[in-house]
């Protein structure tokens, strides 16, 4: 199962606010031996959210969406998620009580009587109106949830929320999934040689043994390196074998040699 993020708001597109899910994300993912497949950013329009919204449904991937999950005039991701699987929204009988609960206890944080059927009470209770069928995710932080529909979970642009809300869902429904994306990586600097000249050689490692990923990260300016590339192979197992046969590729190209790396 490939892995998804998909974040929402114009404020990220605008540069108001910096991305931070990304390299999160990055993160949860590797500690669990798992990696991220493909990010894609969307500003709050319903148009272009339902389409992403639509393609991440189709696609059968472990999705997590960040942002647009409020009840305010800018928010319109539960509103696209039922249109994009073609379903009503309904407000979540549990959902309820949770914003209830929440409502209940900034009352008594505030010292002020709990009057659930107040306007803008009754108003806090559409963050709880999800696409019909959805499930809940709890939120620890102030208890106003998130959902999933399938293997697509939604959750708020706050990281204080989103984040622990991802972790949650990634042990608690795809513990089985832990592990499976781990990699070894064996890489070299190479000095002085241009990566063209060098595609013969990767392509014949990559061909020879599978399940080997060959890898190239060029670099102009490199405080320490300068110009060089990061040549490399990759596989779920040791790749020692691949490695050797680039690294003896390498010297027979005549190429300079720098530091060995395995990660």
């Amino acid at each position: 199962m490939d892995i998804g993020l998909l974040i929402v708001g114009d404020e990220i597109l605008s540069g108001k606010r910096q991305d931070k899910h990304l390299a999160k994300v990055l993160e949860l993912l590797a500690a669990r031996g798992l990696m991220l497949a493909w990010a894609r950013y969307v500003g709050d329009d319903r148009p272009r959210i339902t389409a992403a919204l639509r393609d991440a449904f189709a696609s059968g991937d472990l999705v997590f969406c960040c942002g647009g999950i409020g009840a305010t005039p800018d928010d319109h991701t539960r509103q696209c998620a039922a249109a994009a699987l073609g379903v009503p929204l309904a407000l979540h009988p549990r959902a309820r009580e949770l914003i209830l609960a929440r409502m209940r206890d900034v009352a008594a944080e505030q010292g002020l009587p709990y009057e659930p059927e107040r306007d803008d009470n009754r108003h806090r209770l559409n963050m709880g109106v999800f696409p019909e069928g959805a499930a809940i995710i709890e939120n620890p932080y102030n208890k106003i949830p998130g959902f999933s529909v399938g293997h697509v979970h939604f959750v708020p642009g706050f990281p204080v929320m989103a984040w622990p809300m991802i972790e949650s869902v990634l042990d608690q429904r795809y513990a089985h999934l832990h592990g499976g994306a781990r990699q070894v990586e064996r890489s070299v600097i190479v000095y002085g040689a241009m990566e063209a000249s060098l595609t013969p050689l990767m392509e014949a490692v990559q061909a020879r043994f599978a399940g080997v990923k060959v890898f190239s990260l060029p670099s102009v300016d490199h405080p320490q390196h300068g110009r060089h590339i990061e040549l490399g192979v990759k596989a779920a197992q040791d790749p020692a074998d691949a490695y050797a046969a680039l690294r003896e590729g390498l010297l027979q190209f005549g190429a300079r040699l720098g530091p060995e790396m395995v990660r």
